[in-house]
């Protein structure tokens, strides 16, 4: 889902960068708006990333004792 909402956010930001929407809000800039999606979506996308690239090279060790000397 990082990923994903990472790519949207781009892609919001660009749209919004490049002028092909422009939205008549007095107190919101089009293009800072658009700058600040764009820097958050590709944070978004470079977390996911790294926390998927952590999660892969997890390893688990399962230790098994026999108690009470019996098999």
């Amino acid at each position: 889902m990082g990923i994903g909402l990472g790519i949207v956010l781009l892609v919001l930001g660009l749209i919004l960068v490049t002028g092909v929407v422009n939205f008549d809000i007095g107190f919101v800039d089009d293009t800072g708006l658009g700058w600040i999606l764009v820097i958050v979506g590709a944070l978004a996308v470079v977390l996911a990333l790294v926390m998927n690239k952590q999660r892969g090279e997890t390893r688990h060790v399962e230790e098994r004792r026999d108690v009470g000397g019996t098999r």
